[in-house]
């Protein structure tokens, strides 16, 4: 589409693309989703971990 010929869409999640199919769970779906956004796109993987993630789950073991 013109859109995606013209401007840049940034996504990040916490987890690689083989994490996705939790979220994701119909597989074909999964990998349609993956290949259309990774399509002439950049790739960054930073190695780092999240201080939200690590924060939440902090408080949802000491809250159970």
């Amino acid at each position: 589409t013109e859109r995606e010929e013209q401007n840049a869409v940034a996504i990040a999640s916490n987890d690689s693309f083989s994490g996705w199919t939790k979220t994701f769970t119909d597989p074909r779906l999964c990998a349609a989703i993956v290949d259309r956004l990774t399509f002439g796109g950049n790739i960054i993987e930073t190695g780092t971990s999240s201080y939200r993630l690590a924060h939440a789950r902090t408080q949802r073991t000491q809250n159970a």
